[in-house]
């Protein structure tokens, strides 16, 4: 199943839209309410079908720490967890993780728990396998959060270190075997920003990224 996007509408740039998954179809631009540990806040997913939600996200950062994504997986996934039958989409925990001023490196990210100060890993393959085991239907790509405001340079290094990680979290995406990702579960990327744009810092880098990604 490939994910499909179809455009209802168009105003300039601005556009409205309705994606498609194995799941079924949710509308665009979205509304995405945060269950950042497996539920929102105050609302029962009853409360959340009532509202026409139709798309809610999940936290990896704080999934894979607690319960853990084994856990999640081992009850059958996010949807079972929550009782959710619409859409769901985890984050790669990267927001998370930078906010704790990790260790970084080509590899990946390391980074204390908020919770017990105990040592963990992120790496694109990681994330990939974690999110796989939380089940949401789109997963996305680990990426680096530069601290704003940032300089050229800053945003130069981290546009090329996502696009690289980009990558690697595609190829593991398509592994087939033990580890395989569900063939239903998408993988997205992630647009950087910066105070000076950070899209023109790297724009032959990102080309090359794209047409590797394509082929």
């Amino acid at each position: 199943m490939k994910l499909q996007l179809d455009v209802t509408a168009t105003d300039g740039a601005a556009r409205t839209g309705v994606v498609h998954t194995a799941r079924g179809s949710f509308r665009t631009p979205v509304f995405m309410p945060v269950g950042t540990r497996g539920a929102v806040r105050a609302l029962t997913t009853a409360d959340l079908e009532r509202l026409g939600a139709e798309i809610v996200l999940g936290n990896t950062y704080h999934l894979m720490l607690r319960p853990g994504s084994e856990v999640v997986e081992a009850l059958g996934g996010l949807h079972r967890m929550e009782d959710w039958a619409g859409h769901m989409l985890t984050d790669s925990g990267g927001f998370q993780v930078f906010s704790l001023s990790p260790k970084v490196d080509d590899g990946g990210a390391t980074f204390r728990s908020t919770y017990d100060g105990s040592s963990h890993r992120l790496t694109p393959e990681s994330a990939v396998r974690i999110q796989a085991q939380l089940g949401a239907d789109i997963q996305m790509v680990l990426d680096v959060c530069s601290a704003l405001p940032a300089s050229r340079a800053t945003l130069r290094r981290a546009v090329d270190r996502t696009a690289d990680w980009a990558v690697r979290a595609r190829a593991a995406h398509r592994l087939d075997g033990d580890g395989a990702t569900a063939e239903w579960q998408s993988l997205f990327g992630i647009v950087q920003g910066g105070t000076i744009g950070a899209a023109t810092c790297a724009p032959n880098r990102l080309q090359r990224t794209r047409r590797r990604q394509t082929k």
